[in-house]
């Protein structure tokens, strides 16, 4: 996102094929699902769902009758089939269409979830920039939910190149302001059949 993870025209243009035929395509979030247990989130908790464009944890979250649920993603594109395919209940949703490098939080939530976001964050800078705006739109103890491509992932996606963690990995990034929860690894299939090892890990924050 911005120069770091490159434009929205970039992701609007890979979104002009379709979601359903995307590599990050999933029919159901069940990691992000497994680790909001582990962690304890409940339907009470503001949720924040960074880069979740597409992503059918919206559809999911609300099935569970959380009832405030935001959706970031540098794509408006990517947003539009989630807003399609929800129908009228795409209004119980705040959809945000912006850089979550340059956004400025306006109130803090619960739970931040990003699902193959972060591992497109490659520069030191724009790290920093992300966590600081990880810092900003979140409570003391919230949960955060990471979904990233493990040590033996692809090495680029979506013509961009990409970090891989495990998650102790992600665990130095973050910093001793966060505890982690638990972790777990998902062998993502893609649409196209190809095997993607993903690293997922929970953490809490302590101030």
């Amino acid at each position: 996102m911005s120069a770091e993870t490159h434009s929205a025209a970039h992701w609007d243009d890979v979104y002009a094929h379709g979601d359903t035929t995307r590599s990050w395509f999933q029919d159901q979030p069940h990691s992000s699902l497994r680790l909001f247990d582990a962690a304890g989130v409940s339907p009470h908790d503001g949720v924040i769902d960074v880069g979740g464009g597409a992503s059918t944890l919206v559809d999911a979250l609300l099935a569970r009758r959380f009832t405030d649920i935001t959706v970031l993603d540098i794509s408006a594109a990517g947003m539009r089939y989630a807003q399609q395919r929800l129908g009228p209940d795409a209004q119980r949703v705040q959809w945000l269409a912006t850089d979550v490098l340059s956004w400025r939080p306006l109130r803090t939530y619960q739970v931040w979830h990003d699902r193959a976001v972060f591992h497109f964050v490659t520069a030191s800078r724009a790290q920093q920039q992300y966590l600081q705006t990880l810092h900003a739109a979140t409570t003391p103890h919230a949960v955060a939910v990471f979904g990233c491509f493990a040590p033996d992932g692809p090495e680029q996606c979506s013509g961009l190149p990409v970090a891989r963690y495990n998650a102790e990995g992600l665990a130095s990034k973050l910093g001793q302001g966060w505890t982690l929860i638990t972790h777990d690894r998902q062998e993502h299939t893609t649409p196209g059949g190809v095997v993607q090892p993903f690293t997922w890990a929970a953490f809490q924050r302590q101030t």
